[in-house]
């Protein structure tokens, strides 16, 4: 191979896109991995099943993209889900598309998805080594010359992809290598934080309910100013009471928009969204009429959940053991606005053991979104969660990981060996 290589750093699902289509588009490719395997976090993506991409139209894909979205045309414009789609189809990975238009391998199987990359990868002809970790760049006259690994040794390369991940999952060894070797070559870094994670609460009744799930709820989340309070997110769907708080899609969906500083921040549950006030108050006071010898609980019962109708009635400041027929109106107005409104506090994110991505990342500032190429290095170009770019949940995030690894792999070989690539 000689020098003429390209190195490839990481082998998750950015690094292995980024293999392929250096190697399709003519380069002689070395992708190192630090694990025994590839794809390691892909794994585990979707519990396991992965979760590929979104079949979304691409209008509603950069609506999903919470940070830098225009950053993605260029590597969209490359490969975007339907490419994606059948590329992996290609190599003989049938796929199936389910509810919020999740696309996952029709076995259910992760593994076949990575199989299905690997093949290509054989096929295109990269050459991987695993068990094999990167420690730095080798930079000279601003242009990054080779890789050394942590046993000290170098390799030369004519272009270098970084697509070692973020920091969430770091069992899987996304220890954050990336951005330590990106900051080291001069590059702006937004502070890392875990999203898509569940959240702490700082009221503790949660926990005395946790593996309740809610279905059909509207989660709000509301951040006081300085002249007003600003509500940040309302979204319908599912959730779930955990034993330190709160978790499920709207939970892990907030979680990428909150500040970093929680201390000005409230939630609210609205358990009733189809229901407005009036609605939900002709209600109350039919179920009132109709069980008026009954105690409060059981009226409550039919609202929700046993376990969180005694919650809201104690949040209301009411008895479960209360006659209906003794219930005032200040006391049917309470109960309304705790079902509209459940009140909530975030404490703290979980951390990156349980985040699905990671937020921050290297600056896309510092990287020129048409080739993914450095503007602080020449021949270094970045990939993947590395960059700060990130997305809801449900395939948006791996497709921005392929996406820009498919990118920054072909814009690196056009570099190396002066062809544009016949794909």
């Amino acid at each position: 191979m000689g020098d003429g290589r390209i190195i490839v750093i990481g082998g998750g699902a950015a690094g292995m896109l980024a293999a392929l289509y250096a190697a399709r588009a003519g380069a002689h490719v070395l992708l190192l991995e630090r694990n025994e395997k590839l794809g390691k976090k892909l794994y585990i993506t979707g519990k396991g099943r992965c979760n590929l991409t979104n079949n979304a139209d691409m209008e509603q894909f950069q609506r999903s993209i919470f940070r830098n979205p225009r950053f993605m045309y260029a590597s969209f414009a490359l490969l975007d889900n339907q490419g994606m789609m059948r590329l992996i189809e290609d190599q003989g990975v049938p796929l199936k598309v389910e509810r919020g238009n999740r696309v996952f391998p029709q076995s259910d199987k992760s593994s076949d998805i990575i199989g299905a990359l690997k093949r290509a990868l054989d096929r295109a002809g990269v050459e991987v080594r695993l068990n094999t970790r990167a420690a730095s760049l080798l930079i000279e006259e601003d242009t990054c010359r080779a890789v050394t690994l942590e046993t000290g040794e170098r390799i030369p390369a004519k272009a270098v992809v970084l697509a070692t991940g973020g920091l969430s999952y770091p069992s899987t060894g996304s220890t954050g290598d990336g951005h330590r070797m990106a900051e080291a070559a001069g590059h702006g870094i937004s502070k890392p934080l875990p999203a898509l994670v569940p959240i702490e609460t700082v009221e503790s009744w949660p926990g005395m309910l946790s593996g309740l799930s809610l279905k059909n709820v509207q989660l709000s989340a509301y951040v006081r100013g300085p002249k007003k309070e600003k509500r940040i997110y309302s979204e319908m769907g599912e959730m779930l009471f955990t034993h330190f708080g709160i978790s499920g899609p709207l939970v892990l969906t907030l979680s990428s928009l909150l500040p970093e500083d929680l201390s000005d921040v409230r939630l609210e549950i609205d358990l009733k969204p189809a229901l407005d006030e009036q609605t939900l108050d002709a209600r109350l006071l039919r179920d009132f009429k109709e069980m008026s010898r009954k105690q409060l609980i059981t009226v409550m019962d039919g609202l929700a959940p046993h376990s969180l109708a005694e919650q809201l009635l104690r949040l209301a400041g009411l008895s479960a053991a209360q006659p209906v027929n003794s219930v005032t109106g200040e006391q049917r107005a309470a109960l309304r606005q705790v079902l509209k409104a459940v009140p909530l506090h975030p404490k703290k994110l979980r951390g990156f053991e349980e985040a699905i991505i990671t937020r921050g990342g290297v600056s896309v500032k510092d990287v020129n979104p048409s080739t993914l190429a450095s503007k602080r290095v020449s021949g270094l170009y970045l990939a993947g969660e590395l960059l700060d770019v990130d997305a809801a949940t449900g395939g948006f995030n791996l497709q921005i990981a392929f996406s820009t690894g498919a990118l920054a792999g072909q814009s690196a070989a056009v570099t190396v060996t002066g062809k544009q690539p016949e794909i």
